[in-house]
């Protein structure tokens, strides 16, 4: 059997193509290494504890003789310097949103399409689809990076400080998103003054009014208590939020066929486990938010009806993959 073949075999179909590839380039002799990884989130976060988990599996797994080191609240700079970083190689791994991907393949976007999925166990369905798996194939020419496996933060709700009972009650509100295109086009067509913000910054500047509202999932809703800071908190499920585990493609290449089997099977497992673990709590962190007494609305696709129209006039022609993921999102409902 020859070694492209073999490699082929025993490597998880999303990164088998790229990993083709890097024998044909020399496949690396296996040697000790320290990764470092690197993520935005706080450390209680399920992202968080799952970068770490699969630390502790690639310690365990490798004998010690590979480590990872986790950086999380974005010790090693934003999602767009850590994703140049990778491009280098002067950064091993990160779980990244997809936001950032989509900044430079506009067709990741396609994940962000407004109620596309209807809930956190129809976004599980739509990552775990052959059509979302396949987009991975080409990070690594077109981005550098490896992508092993697809995560989430669940679905986005929206905090105000001040009444929402119309979408048009966001026009003209300073409201904070994760800066990437397709939300910012989202709430754009809404009227909305888009303010990208790191995390750390967001319960300060909800309760000091530097924004009026903040686009957000509900384990942060809860967990990091925005709303405390609220008036109305929309209920609105209206993005899913995926993430992506992703590897240097400079570092994989430097990887054994070994330890690039590890890599993938110990990150896509932990990947996983963060999409149940959403599963799992979603319901119980919305049912907690509306138990705070703050004004919950509820609102679903005919609420944003006109900025759909907009948003949806920008991204088909953007990013060509939305009509699959439109179609994987009909047959798993």
């Amino acid at each position: 059997m020859t070694k492209t073949k073999h490699l082929a075999r025993f490597l998880p179909a999303t990164i088998a193509p790229v990993a083709i590839a890097m024998v044909a380039l020399g496949a690396g002799h296996a040697e000790a290494k320290e990764f470092r990884l690197g993520l935005i989130t706080p450390p209680p976060h399920i992202w968080t504890v799952a970068a770490n988990s699969f630390a502790d599996e690639v310690k365990s797994a490798s004998g010690g003789e590979h480590s990872v080191t986790v950086f999380p609240s974005q010790q090693l700079g934003n999602e767009a310097q850590m994703m140049q970083q990778l491009q280098t190689g002067a950064l091993d791994m990160a779980f990244l949103t997809i936001a950032e991907v989509s900044n430079r393949v506009p067709d990741f976007g396609a994940f962000y399409a407004p109620y596309l999925a209807d809930d956190v166990g129809h976004a599980s369905r739509i990552l775990r689809s052959d059509v979302a798996t396949g987009l991975l194939q080409g990070l690594p020419q077109k981005a550098g990076v490896v992508g092993i496996g697809y995560s989430m933060g669940g679905l986005r709700q929206i905090v105000s400080r001040s009444p929402v009972t119309t979408a048009a009650d966001l026009s003209g509100k300073k409201l904070r998103i994760t800066p990437f295109e397709p939300i910012k086009d989202f709430y754009n067509a809404l009227g909305a003054a888009s303010t990208p913000m790191p995390l750390p910054a967001v319960y300060d500047a909800l309760a000091n009014g530097q924004v009026d509202a903040i686009d957000m999932d509900a384990e942060l809703i809860w967990g990091l208590k925005y709303y405390e800071h609220a008036d109305t908190i929309l209920l609105s499920n209206h993005m899913m939020f995926p993430m992506v585990g992703l590897v240097s493609a400079k570092v994989w290449q430097g990887l054994s066929e070994g330890d690039r089997k590890m890599v993938a099977d110990l990150m896509k497992r932990h990947l996983d486990g963060a999409i149940d673990t959403y599963v799992q709590k979603e319901g119980e962190w919305l049912l907690s938010i509306e138990g705070t007494g703050k004004t919950v609305v509820e609102a679903d696709a005919a609420f944003f009806a006109d900025a759909i129209a907009k948003w949806e006039a920008i991204w088909t022609e953007k990013a060509p993959a939305l009509a699959d993921l439109r179609k994987v999102a009909e047959e798993t409902r």
